[in-house]
């Protein structure tokens, strides 16, 4: 079976109870007899020593069910629009005498390696600081040297990263002149800096939380076959975020580096295409729709995802929005598109203020030729 066929992505969701009720809750809908390479919980602490509570119980809870086996484990703080806490899952399918999977740590934070025909993959994640009162700036640096640590230990290129999803506390707030997703961008552009990227840089979200400082999930991906490798993909109706003017870029640390990331990025295994689209909104160019509309935004980023898609097929979409009242709306003109694929709804600010929505998902494409 190939590689793509093999990973499932699902969605799953609790009612309000207690939060260790709601995390078990989460956790015994999971399917029985997969392996599990990451698990992504979203939920709305008051605080951010709350949330490290909470992180911590997360964490006791998923060692009790996996054991040595455990996945990726990220706690996003952000509040899911359609439940109090919801899961998302990411595992592995039907796997065969081909596939070794192996269940490691690094500092305490679980990673998954799957070795099969194709190459070595890497599934990451929970990359934070336990110091959350540091600024911004101090604490981007501190996670990419917790990621460059890891990727040194597997033998992973920095390049060899093909997904990332950064999660930044308040992403279009200032820390004096330093906006928050700019001294971010500053710090992956500094480390992205240490490897010459052949295939394009990864594809990336990069999304407001309430709390919980900066937080990066990441896959990647050494290839061992001529039948696999990785694409990057422009969409010809916006510049590359990378090659973006200094007029779109907020000043950080009197810095203003551009964000490294691709529209989204594909991986060709056989005959078979998984395309990973980067956090997508309304932009044109480089410049935001403003003064539209949660509908006119929602219909123009989903023209950009159906660019980067071409004739894949989605598979799961998380909406991010602005305004927690467009949920009904928002929800109503998605189920316009009868896509029947699990899709999160997520209270949070986007990296622009004018921008009211911004959509992520994974798509895949069979028989590619």
């Amino acid at each position: 079976m190939n590689y793509c066929h093999k990973i499932k992505y699902q969605i799953y969701s609790t009612k309000k109870d207690l939060f260790p009720v709601m995390v078990e809750r989460l956790l015994e809908q999971l399917p029985e007899k997969v392996a599990v390479l990451r698990l992504a919980f979203f939920g709305m602490p008051p605080t951010n020593e709350e949330y490290l509570v909470r992180r911590k119980i997360l964490k006791e809870k998923v060692l009790q069910k996996f054991g040595e086996e455990q996945p990726a484990l990220s706690y996003v703080s952000q509040p899911p629009l359609h439940a109090s806490l919801i899961l998302e899952a990411h595992f592995l399918e039907n796997s065969e005498d081909t596939d070794v999977i192996k269940y490691k740590s690094i500092d305490g934070l679980p990673y998954v390696l799957w070795e099969n025909p194709y190459g070595r993959f890497l599934y990451a994640g929970g990359f934070q600081t336990d110091i959350l009162e540091w600024s911004i700036a101090k604490q981007s640096i501190a996670v990419f040297e917790k990621i460059e640590a890891l990727l040194q230990k597997e033998k992973f290129p920095i390049h060899s990263i093909i997904r990332q999803w950064n999660y930044i506390e308040r992403i279009t707030d200032f820390e004096g002149e330093n906006q928050h997703y700019q001294s971010f961008n500053n710090a992956r552009s500094d480390f992205y800096a240490k490897d010459n990227w052949p295939a394009g840089y990864p594809a990336a979200t990069g999304i407001g939380t309430n709390l919980g400082g900066i937080l990066v999930d990441m896959d990647a991906a050494v290839f061992t076959s001529a039948d696999a490798f990785t694409t990057p993909i422009d969409n010809k109706l916006q510049v590359a975020a990378h090659a973006y003017s200094e007029q779109v870029l907020a000043a950080s640390q009197h810095k203003k580096a551009t964000p490294k990331f691709e529209r989204a990025k594909s991986i060709t295994a056989g005959k078979d295409r998984l395309v990973y689209i980067s956090g997508t909104a309304a932009i044109r160019g480089e410049e935001s729709l403003t003064g539209v509309g949660l509908e006119k935004q929602l219909h123009i980023t989903m023209e950009n995802i159906a660019q980067l898609t071409g004739n894949a097929h989605i598979c799961m979409l998380r909406v991010y929005l602005k305004e927690k009242e467009d949920y009904q709306q928002s929800k109503e003109l998605m189920d316009g598109y009868s896509l029947s694929v699990p899709i999160s709804y997520m209270w949070a600010d986007v990296c622009r203020d004018e921008l009211l929505i911004e959509i992520e998902g994974i798509a895949l494409e069979k028989g590619v030729q």
